[in-house]
């Protein structure tokens, strides 16, 4: 792999939370070689508080993140995707579609926040964590150095990663 930009989906279900926070952390910390994108099978229609909480907590922009299904990243205009992580806990149950191009893909899943049912501490305390986990997985992924390692290598890292 010698390109020198990558596009990076996140999936997840609903895309309320975790898949929107991850694209929030790429799209800053990965400037500018990578763009993050997000996408659920289910999409939400909406973006959970919390994870626009998180997010600016963490003093990134959360303006323009919004709810959006596979079908914005399965047409012919849409942007050519090197690498796809999917992010719930449950993905493992869910097809993931083919993608042209063949990106690497793997699984990072994280347990999700949203579904945490409790006082607002615990909640935030979920969301908090689920950021937490997304941002160490994208650092170590954006330390990887893309352009001088084997696909084999990177599919090995990305999915070590994913299981940290």
């Amino acid at each position: 792999m010698t390109k020198r930009h990558f596009n990076v989906l996140f999936l997840c279900t609903g895309n309320s939370a975790r898949s929107i926070m991850a694209e929030a952390i790429l799209n800053q910390k990965g400037q500018p070689n990578f763009t993050g994108y997000s996408a659920g099978s289910q999409p939400a229609g909406r973006v959970h508080p919390e994870a626009l909480k998180q997010i600016r907590a963490a003093h990134m922009p959360a303006e323009g993140l919004r709810s959006k299904g596979l079908d914005e990243f399965t047409r012919a205009d849409a942007p050519k995707i090197h690498f796809v992580f999917t992010v719930c806990d449950r993905a493992a149950a869910e097809v993931c579609p083919m993608w042209p191009g063949h990106p690497l893909i793997a699984r990072w899943g994280v347990p999700d926040p949203a579904a945490v049912i409790g006082a607002p501490e615990q909640i935030e305390r979920a969301f908090f964590e689920a950021f937490t986990i997304l941002d160490r997985r994208i650092t170590l992924f954006l330390s990887l150095p893309l352009a001088t390692l084997e696909r084999e290598v990177i599919q090995s890292e990305i999915d070590r990663i994913g299981r940290l």
